[in-house]
């Protein structure tokens, strides 16, 4: 038997050494070639240049080769769990320096901190307003989508099951009322790249969904983008002016949704959220905003479809 055969790779020949799997003779002929990745592990097929011939051809093997699961390196295991380690919190002060309604049951309100907060889209932070138990709460954009780099922008229900906090928004919370930040706290921040991306909120679900869709539409302007908002009753669809920028940016799939149908406007569909999401591909990425039951049944979905969910839970009552 001959010591070589040919094999074909991307349409090029390649020359093999028996013994040697494909993988090993791609990369010695170049046809593939290894990069250092973010985290310092080696990616294959990324590299800019073919990696160099190997020193030693081996012509034979002493002994069988063994069909084995290799043991992952250090790198590789950092690699897939890097984004398991959570990030760094930090501690932030400031003050109510706005409160605003935004809707029948939404006030937006605006706390201004000493010092910018490092976070990324869709990321939460734990509030604590002097006198109140904290609570988890996601930083979002104006609905013109303007913020300043120390401003930590949220929107908040009110109503008869409000929490406390929204509750005594223009009583006992007024302008100037003092507030302790913490975060950033959750995993459902926006990532960019990747295939689709949907984002799905519930009522004031929309503010991180808001934040993510900003970002992804001047980080990745080409990226198609799906978005599904919903409420209990149309009246809560406060986030029109946002959606409008969001078509004229080049979003075209935007679908709102009310469970009650009286006063529902004719752009406003019946039903549940998860009756509107439908034809999930593997390769989408499903971002998820709003209370426990919506959250749980789009990452059913999104598990039956295989596509890749980011929960965001929105606390009962905000």
């Amino acid at each position: 038997m001959s010591a070589r055969c040919s094999l074909v790779v991307n349409g090029k020949a390649v020359r093999v050494s028996t013994g040697d799997t494909p993988l090993e003779a791609a990369l010695a002929d170049g046809v593939i070639a290894p990069t250092t990745g973010l985290h310092g592990s080696h990616l294959l097929g990324q590299g800019a240049s073919p990696s160099s011939r190997r020193a030693q051809a081996r012509l034979h093997r002493a002994e069988p080769v063994k069909l084995s699961t290799p043991r992952p390196s250090k790198a590789a295991e950092s690699l897939v769990f890097a984004e398991v380690k959570p990030a760094a919190q930090a501690r932030r002060v400031g003050t109510v320096t706005q409160i605003v309604p935004l809707g029948a049951h939404v006030v937006e309100v605006v706390v201004t901190i000493t010092r910018r907060l490092d976070i990324e889209p869709g990321h939460q932070v734990t509030a604590a307003f002097e006198g109140f138990d904290p609570i988890d709460v996601s930083p979002t954009l104006r609905l013109d989508g303007t913020t300043e780099l120390n401003e930590l922008v949220f929107h908040l229900r009110l109503g008869h099951a409000c929490d406390a906090v929204a509750h005594a928004l223009g009583e006992e919370i007024l302008l100037g009322h003092p507030v302790k930040i913490k975060g950033p706290v959750g995993r459902g921040y926006y990532r960019p790249g990747g295939g689709r991306l949907l984002l799905v909120g519930r009522e004031t679900g929309f503010a991180p969904i808001w934040a993510i869709a900003r970002a992804a539409r001047y980080i990745e302007p080409q990226r198609e983008i799906v978005v599904v908002i919903g409420a209990s009753d149309p009246l809560d669809l406060y986030m029109r002016p946002s959606l409008d920028w969001l078509r004229a940016t080049g979003v075209s799939r935007i679908t709102l949704v009310a469970d009650r149908t009286r006063q529902r406007p004719p752009d406003v569909r019946p039903g549940p959220l998860t009756a509107h999401l439908t034809g999930l591909k593997t390769t989408d990425v499903v971002h998820v905003a709003g209370d426990a039951s919506t959250v749980g049944a789009v990452e059913v979905l999104a598990a039956g479809a295989g596509a890749r969910c980011y929960p965001i839970l929105i606390p009962p009552g905000l």
